[in-house]
């Protein structure tokens, strides 16, 4: 991953800016600063700016969504539900087992929660320092709060936070997933099945888009789960040297689009671009599965507007 430095008006301290927007740095004041002077570059991801005028907020950039067009879907998987009432606002191949990518970390943030002490130190270990894909870049030996690892897997999609968290709490990454797959049995997630902890592709890793809704509402009652999910930007920190990381969210949605809470991006190879997204508008709550689709932000936001449009016609269900 490549990145390049960057010189903030604070005593000439040098920040190595990565592509996730994740910053190590050297002192409290330097992040103050970045916090501070650095607002305007985070919110440049390339995601139209919102309009208050537009539910969706892209303006005309966005296309209606039809339902009619079943056979030019935007995705492998989509569930769109209504949260209030529980029915299904549009389906498309909801049952259908797909690869989750990193909505895998869901499960893993439950099963966390499950067994975890939020406020325990984690050493991080060469295997997970050495984790693939999008990760933080920490270092074998650094100390964690399990809580801050549980954001960054969350917020970031961390895989080397990830990994280091369920290295803790379960022993080995194999004995954590032993109790993803119990616990997806308990919750009755019959098409549901995990070989790895932070969503690696695999023969035996997979989901569907309705498995994932149920999860993701299991989730979401969770007050620290609910929390973290709909944070734009967070800050962790080593406890044994002082190193800050600044944690960007993947979701693009969050503070651009009206109302959405969270929940998950992911994305690998074999799973294409995924999404999980809660939105709450005029007392209307939508929640959003999208697996693999190659425009996310645009189709969640055609999908968003499309529902709480039915809401609003009181259809609960559009023509």
């Amino acid at each position: 991953m490549d990145s390049h430095q960057v010189r903030p008006p604070c005593q000439g301290a040098r920040l190595r800016v990565d592509r996730l927007g994740l910053l190590p740095l050297t002192g409290i004041a330097v992040l103050v600063a970045l916090l501070g002077v650095f607002e305007p570059a985070f919110a440049s991801t390339g995601v139209p700016a919102m309009s208050s005028a537009s539910p969706a907020g892209f303006s005309g950039a966005i296309k209606p969504f039809s339902p009619i067009r079943r056979h030019r879907s935007p995705a492998h998987g989509i569930l769109l539900k209504d949260l209030t009432t529980g029915r299904t606002l549009y389906e498309f191949q909801a049952d259908r087992r797909l690869s989750p990518a990193s909505l895998t970390k869901i499960m893993s943030a439950l099963v966390i929660l499950d067994y975890g002490n939020l406020e325990d130190t984690v050493t991080v270990s060469r295997a997970a320092a050495a984790a693939p894909k999008i990760r933080l870049r920490l270092r074998a030996g650094q100390v964690f709060r399990l809580g801050d690892l549980l954001k960054a897997m969350l917020i970031t999609s961390a895989n080397d936070a990830c990994l280091a968290a369920v290295e803790h709490v379960a022993g080995s990454e194999e004995q954590f997933v032993l109790l993803m797959n119990t616990k997806a049995s308990a919750l009755g997630l019959v098409d549901t099945h995990f070989s790895n902890a932070c969503g690696f592709d695999g023969p035996a890793h997979y989901t569907t888009a309705e498995d994932l809704a149920t999860l993701s509402e299991i989730a979401l009652q969770h007050p620290i789960f609910k929390a973290f999910v709909r944070e734009e930007r967070d800050v962790i920190y080593a406890v044994n040297g002082g190193r800050y990381y600044l944690l960007r969210n993947t979701n693009r949605l969050l503070g651009r689009l009206p109302g959405v809470e969270g929940v998950k991006t992911g994305f690998t190879s074999k799973a294409g671009r995924c999404l999980i997204a809660k939105v709450s508008q005029n007392g209307n709550e939508l929640l959003l599965v999208l697996l693999h689709t190659s425009r996310r932000w645009n189709t969640a936001a055609s999908l968003i507007t499309y529902g709480l449009q039915a809401l609003e016609n009181g259809s609960g269900v559009m023509p």
